[in-house]
């Protein structure tokens, strides 16, 4: 039981990470407050709703999208990101202000 209820806390505590980290990589050329052009080519992404914000991410981890050349940039940045990690960053972005 010890090692189930350990193994439940470690996995929510990787997702957590994994989340945080991937908003803060996201921000680095976003912008902290995603109000920036990311490289200078992207749309702002500030304002955007959740679902355009997952259906953009999909788009890139599938590699169908490919908006401002930015296609393989951010595939790399997504392609390990699960459908939940996807849904939280997604929901993180859309709710700043």
């Amino acid at each position: 039981m010890k090692k189930i209820v350990l193994t439940a806390i470690f996995a929510a505590a990787t997702a957590a990470s994994l989340s945080a980290a991937s908003i803060a990589a996201c921000a680095s050329c976003h912008g902290a407050n995603f109000d920036k052009p990311a490289l200078g080519k992207s749309e702002i992404v500030k304002g955007w709703d959740e679902a355009k914000i997952i259906a953009s991410l999909n788009g890139y981890k599938a590699g169908t999208l490919n908006n401002h050349g930015m296609g393989a940039v951010m595939k790399g940045q997504v392609v390990k990101l699960s459908d939940a990690d996807i849904a939280d960053i997604a929901k993180q972005i859309a709710a700043i202000k």
